[in-house]
């Protein structure tokens, strides 16, 4: 009886003993829990620096503030990079440097969505053309910033037109051609030296002709129809990619110690994607394609930021305004392939007439040197056409819609109170083919002074080459 006891006693201890341990064990565990795996997503941030400015006030100019307004012999004061006020008359400080505009205007800078500088540089050769990813029809991993040359003359060259910001694309080949980059027009070493602090990227898609003409002879897609269902895959595949990370981090969460799914870097784009992190910037020409994408985009519930070329949007400038997309064009391009044949001269007034958001954009090395002059004849084609929308509205175009439709509006784009002092001052009237831009600022930073060629930015490029019986 007593050795039953005992036998039972102990057999009582050692199961009290294996539940310690357990619950030590356990405790154990959650303490050695593997870290959770998180995605960086910003894996090459900006290293900007602005360039030092002083403290500014222009004077007597007429100013164009972005957003519709018109102040008629004004005044604008920036400082430590910002704009901090303008209006009829400004309190000027003490120390400031106080410039006499009598007869030019003051707009902001202008931003153009659309560029391949640095991808497309110049000179116009094979060894510098990386704009297009022309391997397979959905390249969404790849980024137009890695392939940026800083020292493309371009970028000089479009400072000079006014251009103070610029979104960089790959090219319009592929479905998805990769994500996009917004730059500063500020002349630096490295591409990181040039990004936009905080832009959000893009991702570029292409609908129509160029998909079908690239891929048609490598397994398509060939047709129109190829193109949508090869977005609509590739919008499948990320949300089924989104849900085994969600999966993941929910089950962590739990206190398992789940495995880490594999990175897929073109479905973590897409997935930036849905998640409203990155905005899509989509080459369309026809109406009917862009509605068609209005569709999928309501499918699987994302948003476009902004239809390019986009030649009929006045067709659908309704549904363009209903959905919150905007349209990036140019002033009178058309005819040069058929899905361009269809536009009009009044396409660009005939959409902001609608209440869309228009914009005027480049695509061109040489465009992107005279936009103000590209909105100014599409300003005047809608005057013509009886669309009464005054110079000041029209200038939206430039600055205030690109800067919307790039999702960084909060920074720039205006001429406001608390924002980058990105700004222009014109010899006269910028709607003028005989107007130029006089003085560039970024960030309240003089980048260009049209007075002063000796301080113009060169590219290291052009600077060309010193042999040895040159250096003497």
């Amino acid at each position: 009886m007593t050795t039953s006891i005992s036998r039972n006693v102990l057999i009582l201890s050692l199961l009290s003993a294996a539940m310690l341990t357990g619950c030590s064990g356990s405790e154990n565990e959650d303490k050695t829990q593997k870290p959770m795996f998180e995605i960086d997503k910003d894996p090459y941030p900006s290293t900007y620096h602005p360039v030092p400015g002083e403290a500014t006030v222009i004077t007597n100019v007429t100013i164009l503030d972005g957003i519709g307004g018109k102040i008629d012999n004004g005044s604008v004061y920036f400082s430590d990079g910002k704009i901090v006020a303008l209006g009829e008359s400004v309190d000027i400080p003490d120390g400031a440097t106080v410039i006499d505009g009598q007869g030019k205007w003051v707009t902001p800078g202008i931003i153009d969505t659309h560029s391949h500088l640095g991808v497309y540089p110049s000179p116009s050769v094979q060894s510098h053309s990386d704009g297009n990813e022309m391997t397979k029809p959905v390249t969404a991993e790849v980024h137009a910033e890695h392939a940026i040359w800083p020292h493309d003359p371009g970028f000089q060259r479009a400072l000079a037109g006014g251009v103070t910001a610029m979104q960089i694309l790959p090219g319009s080949a592929n479905l998805f051609g990769g994500r996009t980059v917004t730059l500063k027009n500020v002349p630096d070493r490295t591409m990181q030296d040039m990004k936009f602090p905080g832009a959000p990227y893009g991702i570029k898609m292409a609908c129509g002709e160029n998909p079908k003409r690239v891929y048609g002879s490598k397994g398509g897609p060939m047709t129109r129809m190829g193109n949508v269902a090869g977005y609509r895959q590739a919008w499948s595949d990320a949300q089924n990619y989104q849900r085994s990370w969600e999966q993941y981090y929910a089950d962590y969460e739990a206190g398992k110690d789940p495995k880490v799914p594999k990175r897929d870097l073109k479905l973590e784009t897409l997935v930036g994607v849905l998640e409203g992190e990155i905005i899509v910037h989509m080459h369309c020409y026809r109406a009917d394609e862009m509605t068609v994408m209005m569709d999928v985009m309501q499918e699987f519930n994302y948003q476009i930021g902004s239809f390019h070329h986009a030649i009929e949007s006045y067709k659908i400038a309704d549904k363009l305004a209903e959905n919150n997309v905007c349209s990036s064009m140019w002033a009178d391009w058309w005819g040069f392939k058929m899905e361009a044949y269809d536009t009009v001269k009044e396409n660009i007034p005939m959409v902001h007439a609608a209440g869309a958001c228009a914009v005027v954009h480049s695509d061109s090395d040489l465009g992107i040197q005279r936009l103000n002059q590209e909105a100014a004849k599409a300003w005047s084609d809608g005057i013509r056409a009886g669309i009464d929308i005054s110079q000041a509205e029209a200038w939206q175009w430039l600055s205030a819609n690109p800067a919307k439709s790039l999702g960084i509006f909060e920074q720039t784009g205006s001429l406001e109170s608390g924002k980058y002092a990105d700004l222009v001052l014109w010899s006269g009237d910028p709607f003028s083919t005989y107007t130029q831009a006089e003085r560039v600022y970024i960030d309240g930073g003089l980048i260009y002074d049209r007075a002063n060629p000796a301080g113009w930015p060169v590219s290291d490029f052009e600077l060309g080459q010193v042999g040895e019986g040159d250096a003497k």
